[in-house]
């Protein structure tokens, strides 16, 4: 990665942590008390420095309203209640079936919210609908589907464990890559689903779905296997299965991926030959 490159995703990495912030209710960050040691005396021929500016204490009771940034946001009600947070995802699907907030809505013939565990502890999330998804209304359906679902049983899940979603809820026309101002349009959606599902790992499948998620755009080939985080989570970016249909021999980095977000999770590592 070249130096403007990193300055880039670095500050879009920042921009994600201040939005958490802002919306965990942050106010700011403790200050830090200077040592109370006498000030130096000055030495006979040379000048004296300039008086150091003390900082204030800060009052334990102002302290208690400031949010460390590794300390992440309280659960809403619904988060902490699993039955809740079912309903309200239930809600979610319905609420999004209306939906006309982007130009997707118009060449659509259903939405697809997602499929799987709504307390699950590992997350995917992949690009959009495909036709098959479009047609069923459940995302990953098609062939890659079917490929993800035998990921998903190599790392030792049954394919109803986990949680798999998409960045936008609406087939894109002819399969296109999301534009930005859709990802924008199903960000709010996606955001509430992962407060409700509050997954311990997230596996973003694509680039497109580490742009939509945590705002970091360039290739797979290079973000793979290196750990990212959406808010407090865990990421995972690595190739999306329709990448795999394609190219067969990037699915021995796709399983040494899989195999670090287990020992992420405290799970055992199948075997090797159960591997995608």
């Amino acid at each position: 990665m070249n130096p403007r490159e990193e300055l880039a995703q670095i500050a879009c990495e920042l921009r994600t942590h201040a939005e958490w912030l802002i919306e965990s209710g942050a106010t700011g960050l403790p200050a830090v008390e200077r040592p109370t040691a006498a000030d130096p005396q000055p030495v006979a021929g040379r000048p004296s420095a300039p008086p150091i500016a003390r900082v204030p204490a800060v009052a334990p009771s102002a302290r208690a309203t400031l949010t460390a940034p590794s300390v992440p946001p309280a659960a809403s009600p619904s988060s902490r209640d699993p039955a809740v947070a079912k309903i309200r995802l239930i809600e979610m699907a319905d609420e999004i079936r209306t939906c006309t907030k982007c130009v997707l809505h118009g060449a659509r013939t259903q939405t697809v919210f997602a499929r799987g565990n709504p307390a699950a502890e590992l997350c995917f999330i992949g690009e959009g609908p495909g036709a098959d998804e479009d047609r069923l209304g459940e995302p990953f359906v098609g062939k890659a589907g079917q490929l993800l679902d035998r990921m998903i049983g190599a790392m030792g899940y049954a394919r109803d464990d986990v949680y798999v979603c998409n960045i936008v809820k609406c087939r894109p026309p002819d399969n296109r890559k999301p534009e930005p101002d859709e990802m924008a349009s199903c960000k709010p959606y996606l955001r509430e689903q992962l407060e409700l599902v509050s997954p311990k790992v997230i596996v973003a499948l694509g680039a497109t779905a580490v742009e939509g998620l945590i705002g970091t755009g360039g290739g797979i080939t290079r973000m793979r296997g290196q750990w990212k985080v959406y808010r407090t989570i865990p990421v995972m970016p690595t190739f999306h299965p329709a990448y795999l249909l394609r190219t067969p021999a990037a699915k021995r980095e796709v399983w040494a991926d899989l195999q670090t977000v287990l020992k992420q999770l405290g799970r055992p590592v199948p075997p090797a030959g159960r591997s995608v």
